[in-house]
């Protein structure tokens, strides 16, 4: 097994006014440190954190930073988005430096491009997200193309969904989680969710399922969606119970990827699992019920062609309900990563 990785929340820092850059600079920072980042390694993590908080409060009068920790191979890395409802931009216009729209020295959007292994983005008259991932130095090529945006309900002192995902042998495995209700119970279903996917993340789904609703009967239980796909086969297996909406997204259009009704943990009876042939470079997309279920990539022109991760944080963007936990997942299906 290549990779495996439990996820975790995505922290959120509003930037509404000039004394929150450096907030977001402070706590993207201290994630760096966190995961063992050097000094060199943690500075530029902070640089970019400020950059994106400066143009966000410059260029849209205000957005959000969100700061994760992300998986690499052979490493960890931090991830830090911007999202706004500003006026939108021209990637091409605004990458070389010099470029402004404030009457700035342009630097910002080209600063961050040299720090940031990873940059990718989405701009129209909606609004702007603008994703990177840094990595350590000695780790230019450790991105896995997947995204995962995590939010809890407000107020809540845990959040009662999970994520996971494991690069196998011959392909990759996805799980979404959905504890019933919120709050610290629901926290505890979905963190034994999680906990028993890890034991063995690319067995085959249903009985991986069996296995997580064994981890989940002395909890509330939830909903899960659980993905496997078999790049040698080109084939997705899907098996999901309760409300984790799951879809297979393309150029053609969007496929869904059917869940039964029930609680994995209590009462229910066995899953059922479907294949889905010629899987291979489409998008996986699973979230919890915290998101709308009324979106449609279509409505983003050019969405489908960048990074996961921006796919995950605009989807949050404009359909979280804001009354829920709320997880949303992709990763593309390109086989061995």
């Amino acid at each position: 097994m290549e990779l495996t990785f439990t996820g975790g929340l995505t922290r959120n820092v509003p930037v509404e006014d000039a004394t929150q850059i450096g907030h977001a600079r402070r706590v993207a920072q201290q994630v760096a440190q966190q995961i063992g980042f050097d000094e060199g390694d943690a500075g530029r993590v902070a640089l970019v954190a400020t950059e994106l908080a400066s143009n966000v409060l410059r260029h849209a009068r205000g957005g959000e930073i969100h700061i994760a920790i992300v998986p690499g191979h052979g490493t960890q890395g931090v991830e830090v988005t911007s999202l706004d409802r500003g006026p939108g931009f021209v990637l091409a216009e605004c990458l070389p430096d010099g470029y402004s729209t404030a009457g700035s020295r342009g630097e910002g959007l080209g600063a961050i491009q040299r720090q940031a292994q990873v940059m990718d983005m989405y701009a129209d008259a909606r609004g702007a997200v603008v994703m990177t991932r840094l990595y350590p130095r000695a780790f230019p090529r450790a991105d896995v193309r997947f995204g995962a945006t995590q939010q809890l309900l407000a107020d809540e002192p845990v959040c009662g969904d999970g994520w996971a995902f494991a690069l196998c042998a011959q392909g990759a495995a996805a799980l979404v989680v959905d504890g019933l209700g919120h709050g610290p119970a629901a926290h505890e279903a979905a963190s034994a969710c999680a906990m028993a996917f890890m034991e063995a993340p690319c067995d085959e789904p249903v009985e991986t399922m069996g296995r997580l609703g064994a981890a989940m009967s002395s909890t509330r239980g939830g909903a899960v969606a659980l993905a496997r796909y078999d790049a040698q086969a080109d084939r997705l297996r899907f098996t999901g119970i309760g409300n984790v909406s799951a879809s297979l997204q393309s150029f053609e259009g969007s496929r869904g990827l059917a869940s039964h009704p029930g609680i994995v943990g209590g009462p229910t009876r066995r899953a059922q699992a479907f294949d889905f042939p010629e899987a291979g470079g489409k998008l996986l997309l699973m979230h919890s019920d915290g998101l709308q279920s009324r979106w449609s990539l279509r409505d983003y022109p050019g969405l489908l062609t960048r990074h996961p991760a921006v796919i995950t944080a605009l989807l949050y963007r404009d359909f979280s309900r804001g009354r829920d936990d709320v997880t949303v997942f992709a990763i593309a299906l390109e086989g061995r990563a």
